[in-house]
Formats: structure tokens, sequence, C-alpha cells
């Protein structure tokens, strides 16, 4: 069993310097909620093996902060397919992994993460909203054996859900 943790970034700063899509940084309210994905994480004992992330800024920050406030000792990659992909450029990503990682997580954007996680549970709507993360357990060997339409939603948890968890 493999388990793929599907992060949307968190609140964006539409108003903050930047010069393309690419480089909007993050809203202090995406900052906070980015702390509580990684605190989450660490308390109920799935802090990724790896984390593959988005190269825009948002995404990148958002495993970042989620890194740091949860302790994790993972690499980030930087990965340029995640920026603008499709969900059948997530899976190739993801088939990538190396053969030891378990638990791997992925950072990114809509709406490719709500597809994504759709089409790995079935033919599914489901709504990523910023800073959710979702796990979806897939029964494989191996990331190379990732198909759509073979794992189970095992939780989806948008940040209201997490703010009220850290109480």
């Amino acid at each position: 069993m493999r388990h793929l943790y599907l992060v949307r970034h968190a609140k964006s700063d539409w108003s903050g310097e930047f010069s393309s899509d690419i480089e909007r940084p993050l809203a202090a309210r995406g900052r906070r909620a980015a702390a509580l994905v990684g605190r989450f994480l660490t308390a109920v004992r799935q802090q990724p093996d790896a984390i593959l992330s988005s190269p825009a800024v948002r995404a990148r920050r958002t495993v970042e902060i989620a890194a740091e406030a949860g302790k994790w000792e993972c690499p980030i990659d930087i990965v340029d397919r995640l920026y603008g992909g499709s969900p059948d450029q997530l899976l190739a990503v993801a088939r990538e992994a190396d053969s030891g990682v378990r638990r791997l997580l992925l950072s990114g954007h809509e709406p490719t993460w709500s597809e994504s996680v759709g089409r790995l549970i079935g033919d599914a709507r489901i709504k990523m909203v910023t800073a959710a993360v979702a796990r979806v357990d897939l029964p494989i060997e191996s990331w190379s054996d990732a198909q759509f339409e073979t794992g189970t939603l095992a939780w989806l948890c948008p940040p209201k859900l997490l703010a009220r968890w850290a109480g």
C-alpha cells in the first residue's frame, strides 16, 4: 500500500508584489494554514517520506512552511510539470517516485488537484480548497504501478477543519 497526499497550495496574496503568476506569494492566512497542515500530518503520524512541489512560489512555500511546522526531515523537490499540469501529468510524476517512498506528498494547483483526486478514486467530484490536504491510498507495491480509479480516499481535510482540530 502506498499513500499519496495531495496538498493544494495555501491562500495566495493577490495584493503582494509579483511580476508573474508563478511568483505569487502566500498571504498571511495561507502561511498559517500551511503550518496547520504540517502540524496535523505530524500529529497523526502521516509525515511524508518525500515531497514534490510545483515551482510556483505559493505551492513551494506551502510545503516548506508545512515541513518546518511539522518538523519533517524529507526532501522537497521542485517538479516543473506540477505547475499548470494535467491529472495525467500528476500521475506520471507520482509514478516516477522512488520505490522506497511509502508516503508521497505533491503540492500544486487547481483544477488539477481536485480532478486528480476524483480520478484516482474513480469518477468522483472532489473540491480541493486552498490548503486542503487529501490522502489517497493506492493498493500498489511500486509507484510505477499507480493507476487512476484504483485508489481509496482515506480523508480530505480543508483548512477550516484543521483549524478546529488545532483548537
